[in-house]
């Protein structure tokens, strides 16, 4: 799944924060400091970002059939 734009419960705009975030995290930072850094502070906003399972590259290979 994609990352979504906006937060399920608030609705707020998330989606713009997602590369950043994954950059960051995959240098070594605690996820939750580049949270606090990208100005995520609800707790709905940040389970966005820190249960959000990125299975695109694994589904994409495999065309539709109809």
């Amino acid at each position: 799944m994609l990352f979504p734009v906006r937060c399920f419960t608030c609705g707020a705009v998330i989606g713009d924060k997602w590369d950043e975030f994954i950059k960051r995290v995959k240098r070594g930072e605690d996820p939750g400091k580049v949270l606090d850094d990208l100005g995520v502070r609800r707790y709905c906003c940040r389970r966005m970002f820190i249960s959000h399972v990125d299975v695109i590259k694994e589904i994409a290979p495999y065309p539709r059939r109809v």
